[in-house]
């Protein structure tokens, strides 16, 4: 007798497309957030999964703060041309010129917060009920209290303490109107694990992720890529390195690393010896001890 058997990746796999499957069943306009970055290519692609051979039922929803890399922007109108998908964007741009939100100015000033703003507005305008997340539990302890689904209130915030249980894997979509959920299928995925499937299943990927020499600068431990929008202090000094990035988000706030890494499986090798987290350079998580909870209280990924 022959038995079954699943690998831990097989696991994973399992596993999110039977949390976005319940999100299909239990939501009537829900979508994909999407950063152009690995996590939520994984999400795409395990969607595409979940529901072949129909085409993916979930728009893709992209907050553009106009401080994205190139790179990220080429690759994501590549990305959802060639899956023919459905793109929402929402300009942070746009929200400024609103009046919505307040620019922060001066050295080190990011749009990443008002990418909140952005973020609920758009939610409301095409009416989502439920924004699927490329979220992960290893990323950050705030993340780390995370439930599959996560319930939102009219505001868009988090709490905590309002989230509800989810024994053997039993799902609550209900919600109140106003209310929305976000909902993470990664939740139990490592980063290696992201990059092992991501070789497995032969993903495209930003080439922001494979080493390249790209002019940087350091503050405070992290290398930033010179870019127009992102000032320099005047004791700051540019150079070019070889570097690659680890997670793709606003470019003032997102720090590179030094790297040889030029393909898959030297990704993997680099991850698996790494002792610094994911989001180590990321600044937008250094302002407090407790940033991203904070963001996340006020409605942010």
């Amino acid at each position: 007798m022959n038995e079954y058997t699943l690998n831990y990746l097989d696991e994973l796999e399992s596993e999110a497309i039977f949390v976005i499957r319940e999100v299909a069943a239990q939501f009537k306009y829900p979508a994909l957030l999407f950063s152009g970055g690995k996590d939520s290519l994984v999400m795409l692609y395990l969607a595409k999964k979940a529901t072949h051979p129909a085409p993916i039922p979930f728009p893709v929803l992209h907050i553009d703060t106009g401080h994205n890399f190139p790179e990220t922007i080429e690759f994501r109108d590549w990305l959802i041309g060639h899956l023919e998908a459905k793109l929402i964007v929402g300009s942070v741009e746009e929200t400024i010129k609103q009046g919505k939100a307040n620019v922060e100015t001066g050295i080190g000033a990011s749009r990443n917060r008002i990418q909140t703003i952005t973020l609920l507005d758009t939610i409301r305008e095409h009416g989502i009920d439920c924004a699927m997340g490329g979220g992960r539990r290893d990323e950050e302890k705030s993340r780390a209290k995370e439930r599959y689904f996560s319930l939102r209130d009219p505001m868009g915030r988090w709490n905590p303490h309002q989230q509800r249980p989810e024994l053997w894997n039993l799902f609550n979509g209900k919600k109140h109107p106003g209310e929305h959920f976000r909902v993470f299928p990664l939740s139990n995925w490592t980063e290696l694990d992201i990059w092992q499937y991501i070789k497995r299943e032969s993903i495209p990927f930003p080439s922001l992720y494979l080493a390249h020499q790209r002019e940087v600068f350091e503050r405070d431990g992290v290398l930033y890529a010179k870019t127009p929008f992102f000032p320099m202090k005047p004791n700051e000094i540019s150079n070019v390195r070889t570097v690659r990035f680890r997670t793709v988000g606003d470019a003032t706030c997102t720090g590179a690393i030094e790297s040889t890494a030029s393909n898959v499986d030297e990704i993997i090798a680099e991850v698996a010896n790494l002792r610094i987290t994911e989001r180590g350079g990321r600044a937008d998580d250094k302002r407090s001890e407790a940033a991203m909870e904070e963001r996340k209280t006020e409605g942010y990924f």
